[in-house]
């Protein structure tokens, strides 16, 4: 049985969900060995062929801020030393693309060979990657890694944009699990329930989901679920206080299980500045919920406009609560907007993307 290493972000963002479900939905077959400094939300241990590893970051008075590069580089290099490992598979490239390269310097002075299969996933690149002070340390590890995917054709372009690279990009979508009892929820009578979750960071502008919803909800009784946590919470929260919104805009925070939410959404509210995929609008399509967004990044690559949602320009707060109201005002075209989302949902389905993901391993692996 080959033996994959994963090393990703353990917390509720994009890409260490999927590495998570990745890693979950490889371990019928592989052993899976997750790097991380915490055990990844979405793991459990009990499970067959599942393994953690911890990072343990020493803290030196001498350093104002922990040197968690060089001690995941470490870790890396005693994981695959003692478990053997056959492959790495390392989401997000700061600081996992350069450290998994380092590890494999580090090995190769005992001759041992380790391909590293590095999946990037949007900031990364588009945001922290670009920065002058990293962009020849994250140009350097995505050209030593042995292979190089991204979640988007955008991304794709991106990276190419920004970086010198010497090799090609190979685009393998995000994914999520299609459970069949989502296309049987019931929808409240009601009031009209919007949705957005997020990382509540200045990219996502949490401030425009308040905006569109403040157009809405006075022209049809409505909610508004806010999910997640992050740096712009409290500014959103203000926002809230200053329309009046208290009685119908809910905060409650992570959440680890936002299918209860999703199973009452009527429509996904996602403005973001920037979306390189976009999996949480994925995760409501699957709901067959329809997506308000902007065209900004790969998100236009999963929701097509006026098809299955509506993507406008980033700011375009008026555009996105027009096309919001006449969305869900209009019980025929939402229907056809709802079955278009879970059509599109499951072409994603991770049955259907991990084969993907495999069969790179195995190219590198034999």
């Amino acid at each position: 049985m080959n033996k994959i290493g994963i090393i990703c972000h353990p917390t509720f963002g994009g890409s260490g969900i999927v590495a998570s479900e990745l890693g979950k939905g490889l371990a019928c077959k592989y052993e899976i060995h997750f790097i991380s400094y915490e055990k990844p939300v979405r793991i459990d241990v009990n499970e067959p062929n599942i393994f953690f590893h911890k990072v343990t970051v020493p803290m030196y008075p001498l350093f104002e801020y922990p040197p968690y590069e060089l001690a995941l580089t470490a870790r890396i290099v005693e994981v695959v030393k003692e478990q053997n490992l056959d492959l790495l598979h390392v989401h997000y490239a700061i600081p996992h693309a350069y450290a998994a390269v380092n590890a494999q310097q580090i090995l190769s002075i005992n001759n041992i060979t380790i391909p590293i299969v590095t999946t990037l996933h949007g900031t990364d690149i588009t945001l922290v990657g670009k920065s002058p002070f990293v962009l020849s340390s994250v140009n350097y590890a995505i050209n030593q890694s042995t292979l190089v995917t991204c979640v988007s054709e955008d991304l794709k372009q991106q990276t190419l944009k920004y970086f010198d690279l010497k090799k090609d990009i190979k685009v393998i979508p995000n994914f999520i699990k299609i459970d069949k009892s989502n296309i049987s929820k019931r929808r409240k009578n009601h009031n009209k329930t919007f949705v957005h979750i997020s990382n509540f960071r200045p990219v996502k502008r949490t401030l425009d989901v308040i905006k569109i919803f403040n157009n809405i909800q006075k022209k049809i009784k409505s909610e508004l679920i806010m999910i997640g946590d992050g740096p712009d919470l409290e500014k959103t929260k203000g926002l809230v206080n200053s329309y009046g919104l208290n009685k119908s805009v809910y905060f409650v925070g992570k959440s680890k299980d936002i299918e209860s939410f999703l199973r009452t959404a009527d429509l996904f509210l996602l403005p973001s500045e920037f979306e390189s995929f976009g999996l949480v609008a994925l995760e409501a399509m699957s709901f067959g919920v329809p997506v308000i967004t902007t065209n900004s990044g790969g998100i236009a690559e999963l929701v097509v406009n006026a098809h299955n949602g509506y993507t406008c320009m980033v700011g375009d707060i008026d555009n996105m609560s027009l096309k919001a109201y006449d969305l869900i005002s209009n019980s025929k075209l939402y229907s056809k907007f709802s079955a278009n989302a879970l059509v599109t949902a499951k072409k994603y389905d991770i049955n259907k993307i991990i084969p993907l993901y495999e069969a790179c391993y195995l190219d590198l692996i034999n």
